[in-house]
This record gives C-alpha cells, sequence and structure tokens, in this order.
C-alpha cells in the first residue's frame, strides 16, 4: 500500500492501536459455578437455620464468577480500518511533499540558471585564452631568437595544437543538453529522482573535464563555481522521489 504512494528512499510505518475506548470486552457468568455456589448456601441455610441474603453483588464478588475475555476482531473490518487511517496519512504526507517539492524545483532551477550562466561565460573566455597563447608564444619566440624575423607557420601550428587541447566545445554543448533535460524531466509527473541523480553526475563528469582542459586562472575559477553549484543540486535530488 506503501508503494503505491512512495517509490523512493527509505520509509518506516508504524501502527499504533487504542483499544481502551472500545466496545471489546465481554464478561461472562460461569453459571455452573454461580449454580453451586447458590445451592451451597441454601443447604447451609436450611441445615443450621441460618439466613440466606446472598444477593448478587456478594456473589459476583466470589472468585471466577465471572470470565473477562476479549472480543473476537473481524479481521476485514479492521484492516479496512488501518488502511483507511494509513491512506489519508499518505495523502498527507504526499501533499507536504509536493509543496517541498515546489521548492526544491525553483532552487534547482536557479541553481542550473547560474550553472548555465557560468558556462557561457567559459565559452566566451575558451577562444581568447587560445589568443593570449599565441601572442604569448610569439613574444616568447621574439625574445629568444632575438628578431622578428620568425616562423608564423610554426606560431600557428603551435597555437592549433593548444586550441584543440583545451577545447571545451564538446563539453559545453553535453553540458547544455544535461541542463535542458533536468528542465523537462523537473515538469514532469512522477519519480525522477533517480533520472536526475544520474544527470547530475554527467553535469559533473563534463565540469570536471573542463576544469582538466583548461590552463585560465579565471575559467578555472568558474569551472570551480559550477561544481559547487552542481554539487548543492545532488544534495537536493536526494530528497527527491
Amino acid at each position: 500500500m506503501v508503494q503505491k504512494y512512495i517509490s523512493r528512499g527509505k520509509v518506516d510505518v508504524f501502527v499504533t492501536v487504542d483499544s481502551s475506548k472500545a466496545d471489546d470486552v465481554v464478561v461472562s457468568l460461569n453459571e455452573p459455578l454461580a449454580e453451586a455456589y447458590i445451592a451451597a448456601y441454601k443447604q447451609m441455610s436450611d441445615k443450621y437455620g441460618l439466613k440466606n441474603d446472598l444477593s448478587a453483588v456478594s456473589l459476583g464478588r466470589i472468585q471466577d464468577i465471572f470470565t473477562v475475555e476479549k472480543k473476537e476482531i473481524d479481521a476485514d473490518a479492521f484492516t479496512a480500518d488501518i488502511e483507511a487511517v494509513a491512506a489519508a496519512a499518505l495523502e498527507n504526507f504526499n501533499a507536504m511533499r509536493e509543496v517541498e517539492g515546489g521548492k526544491l524545483r525553483s532552487d534547482i532551477l536557479a541553481k542550473l540558471e547560474n550553472i548555465e550562466s557560468l558556462a557561457a561565460k567559459v565559452e566566451e573566455l575558451s577562444p581568447q585564452t587560445v589568443e593570449e597563447y599565441r601572442t604569448r608564444l610569439e613574444q616568447k619566440m621574439t625574445e629568444v631568437l632575438a628578431t622578428a624575423d620568425i616562423d608564423k607557420a610554426r606560431i600557428v601550428t603551435e597555437a592549433a595544437i593548444f586550441a584543440d587541447k583545451v577545447a571545451v566545445d564538446e563539453e559545453l554543448v553535453r553540458l547544455k543538453s544535461h541542463i535542458a533535460q533536468m528542465r523537462d524531466m523537473l515538469d514532469k509527473d512522477g519519480a525522477i529522482g533517480r533520472k536526475l541523480d544520474f544527470l547530475t553526475q554527467e553535469l559533473n563528469r563534463e565540469a570536471n573535464t573542463t576544469g582538466s582542459k583548461c590552463n585560465d586562472v579565471e575559467i578555472t575559477r568558474m569551472v570551480v563555481d559550477i561544481k559547487s553549484e552542481i554539487e548543492k543540486i545532488r544534495e537536493q535530488i536526494q530528497n527527491i522521489e
């Protein structure tokens, strides 16, 4: 029954039944014993000329005259009552989770927007990093050779090799794709927690690859900020079914 309402996480269910006010006790008269006592009192009264003032109250004080038993429970009715209460509790539980889930969704979307903004800045600075490398390389070669007559083709080749090593276009494209998928999932009904968890791992993978390729300090700082936002999302996703 719980699985119909909850599909992810560890759930403990406690059921407490208070039957103190229920009509579930049966008090029975031990008729053979009562009749035996009544007969014995009458015999004693007749034989010894004593007044037989036996009353129901005095007879009831005799041990074992009454037996107290629990009324047999209707298992079907009892189960139906528990299910009705459990269903109400689970519905209230899910209603509370939906409110919390709406807040988590807004928070995750805001963090995704931050990641997207940082990724756009990385994408903008990446070509600039290659150009700065080419300029530094040309200056260094000029200093070493002490002449402006240097092999431009060699510089272009070295810059191209460097550009290939630090190119993060593919990583950023995949990063944006994962962000788009996460946004799409957050607009759907049903259990999405595990899928979001997987996508968060993929986001982190692309961020790590981007960071390992970049030699620029500013880009590295942005990648650290991206990873920080991803980690916050990962923590929030653990609370999403």
